[in-house]
C-alpha cells in the first residue's frame, strides 16, 4: 500500500515538507510505502471550466496536474499539505486541487480518488490554520474520500523548518495522523479480502439548479 503526500508549498523542503515527513515516519513503521509529490514553485494554471477533461479524458492543460493524476492511480491514500496564506491554502495548491479533483474523476484511466482515504495538513507561523483545513477538506467531502483525522487539528506551527521541529505537539499530531492513515488502509484491505464491496452508486447523478 502507498500514500502520496502532496507538498503544495513553493518551498520544496520548508515547513510543510517538514510536517509531511513527520507523517511518513509512522506510515513506514506500519509498512506503508510513501511518495512525496512537490507541485513545484512554478505557477499552476487554474481551472477555466472549459469542459475539456470530459472530452479528452485528462485536463486540457497538460502539465503537473495530469502528471499527478497519473501517479494518483497507483496510490491508496493521500495527504495534502499547504502553508497558510491569508487564512487559506496557498494559491498554487488551490489551482492544483481545483483541476485535479475536477479532471481526475473524468480521467481515461479511471477516477484515482473515490473511496481512498485523504487528509489535509497545514503549516503556519501563527494563525489561519483551521480555516485553511476547512477549505482543503471540502475537496475530499465532494470526491467521496474518507477523511483521516489525528488527535487534534492537522497543523504545525513555525516560521522555519527548524521552528516546526520545536513544535512537539504538532509533530505528535503528524505522527498520529500517519498511524491513523495506516490503520484505515489496513481496515479497507481487510474488508476487500472479506468480500465487502465499495458502496453502491446511483447510476444517474442528480444536479439541481436553484433558480428553477
Amino acid at each position: 500500500m502507498k500514500v502520496m503526500l502532496i507538498n503544495g508549498s513553493p518551498h520544496e523542503k520548508g515547513c510543510t515538507y517538514t510536517a509531511l515527513k513527520e507523517c511518513t515516519k509512522t506510515l513506514h513503521e506500519a509498512g506503508i510505502e510513501t511518495e512525496v509529490f512537490w507541485i513545484s514553485k512554478r505557477p499552476v494554471q487554474g481551472c477555466v471550466a472549459c469542459g475539456g477533461c470530459a472530452r479528452l479524458g485528462r485536463c486540457a492543460f497538460n502539465d503537473i496536474v495530469n502528471e499527478f493524476i497519473e501517479k494518483a492511480q497507483t496510490a491508496d491514500g493521500f495527504i495534502f499539505g499547504s502553508p497558510v496564506y491569508f487564512s487559506g491554502m496557498n494559491g498554487s495548491l488551490m489551482s492544483f486541487m481545483d483541476r485535479a479533483f475536477f479532471a481526475g474523476p473524468r480521467h481515461k484511466s479511471g477516477n484515482p480518488f473515490a473511496f481512498k482515504p485523504a487528509a489535509a495538513v497545514v503549516s503556519a507561523r501563527r494563525a489561519g490554520t483551521t480555516s485553511a483545513l476547512d477549505q482543503m477538506n471540502k475537496y475530499f467531502l465532494h470526491g467521496q474520500l474518507p477523511i483521516i483525522s489525528s488527535r487534534y487539528w492537522n497543523m504545525v506551527h513555525g516560521n522555519t523548518p527548524e521552528e516546526v521541529l520545536q513544535d512537539e505537539e504538532g509533530l505528535q499530531v503528524m505522527r498520529q495522523l500517519g498511524r491513523n492513515m495506516a490503520w484505515f488502509l489496513k481496515l479497507k484491505e481487510a474488508g476487500r479480502q472479506a468480500g465487502i464491496p465499495l458502496p453502491e452508486q446511483e447510476e444517474k447523478r442528480i444536479a439541481t439548479n436553484f433558480i428553477r
